[in-house]
């Protein structure tokens, strides 16, 4: 059976499905709004949420660093300024960490370097996640598999090659993958989703969880997507679309992501059995929209029975059910009726 374990809630196809508030750099590097958004996914129903951490001087090449990034959404001359003050140092993620521990929330991230990898486990965080720009990345991949901690890896751009990659080098060294369909568009749209990818995922990692980094700006093809078999959702969370970043514009405020959950938790109790038999609930209003056969008026004893003599009347009460009338064409009364009386086969001859 695919399942993982992820800071004590397990994640697999008999499961709820496990939905995580992608943070990533919404908090503007302000630890006031990450515990904000923490508190509100929790708040939503989330199981966790994410951040991400680079170590910018050793991630980027000295050109891309000293770049200028001169655009609305940036926080820094250049692009190296800009990424430096979007990031949390230690005593900050120790903040944090705990805040999240007291409001009952998981707290990971996505480390996009051995650097910052190896200063998310001196921390000690539950669970990891590989971004899509990563998923050509086998040395990172073996590194943060080492730890032994649950790992999703995000897939979006990638060929089915790349995914069985990265599958084959993890897996050995740590099973508690979750390998999740993407597609890196920021936002995507719905005809770039291609949520058939699940079910092929499904059968080329049996023992993988499945899921869905979705970066479509709604919340019904995440629900989709769990029909499908995906067990794990991560959508893009802030506070207000109109914050500086770009991410903000496509990512669920708190109403779209606690109708998300929702409805996920809605799905398992709506799949129900596949035996069909009527309910209890429904007795009462079949009752009133039911039909059954009647007399079309007063009958004396020793009348034979016409299509004129039946009539089929609400309530259905009892009595004869309309598939039964031809059955009754033809008989003999044995006692007088009135009309509306109900028809039934023991006082026919």
């Amino acid at each position: 059976m695919r399942q993982m374990l992820v800071d004590g809630v397990r994640v697999g196809d008999d499961d709820h499905c496990y939905v995580i508030a992608e943070i990533g750099h919404n908090h503007q590097g302000s630890v006031e709004k990450a515990m904000e958004l923490f508190r509100a996914a929790k708040e939503c129903g989330a199981d966790a949420v994410k951040l991400q951490k680079r170590h910018n001087k050793s991630l980027y090449t000295h050109a891309m660093y000293h770049t200028l990034y001169d655009n609305p959404n940036s926080f820094g001359d250049t692009y190296g300024q800009h990424r430096e003050a979007l990031e949390f140092d230690k005593a900050q993620y120790m903040d944090l960490i705990a805040y999240a521990k007291e409001i009952g929330i998981t707290l990971f991230a996505t480390p996009f370097d051995f650097e910052s990898a190896d200063f998310l486990e001196a921390l000690d965080i539950p669970a990891y996640k590989i971004a899509s720009g990563d998923l050509t990345n086998t040395p990172l991949q073996k590194h943060v598999a080492q730890f032994g901690k649950p790992t999703f890896i995000s897939t979006g751009g990638a060929t089915l090659d790349d995914v069985k990659r990265a599958y084959h080098a993890v897996m050995p060294l740590n099973p508690q993958l979750c390998i999740m369909q993407c597609t890196a568009s920021y936002p995507a749209q719905v005809e770039d989703l291609n949520l058939r990818v699940i079910n092929r995922y499904q059968t080329q990692f049996p023992d993988a969880v499945i899921g869905v980094s979705d970066h479509q700006n709604g919340i019904v093809m995440a629900v989709v997507a769990y029909m499908l078999g995906a067990r794990a959702i991560e959508k893009h969370f802030t506070l207000d679309h109109t914050w500086k970043g770009t991410d903000h514009a496509f990512s669920l405020q708190p109403d779209g992501l606690r109708k998300l959950v929702r409805d996920l938790r809605r799905v398992p109790l709506a799949m129900g059995s596949e035996d069909k038999q009527p309910l209890e609930i429904e007795r009462k209003p079949l009752n009133k929209m039911g039909k059954k056969l009647v007399a079309a008026r007063p009958l004396a004893a020793g009348a034979t029975l016409t299509r004129t003599d039946i009539a089929i009347r609400s309530p259905g009460d009892g009595g004869l059910p309309p598939y039964e009338l031809d059955k009754l064409i033809g008989k003999v009364l044995l006692r007088p009726l009135e009309e509306d009386d109900p028809l039934s086969f023991d006082i026919v001859d």
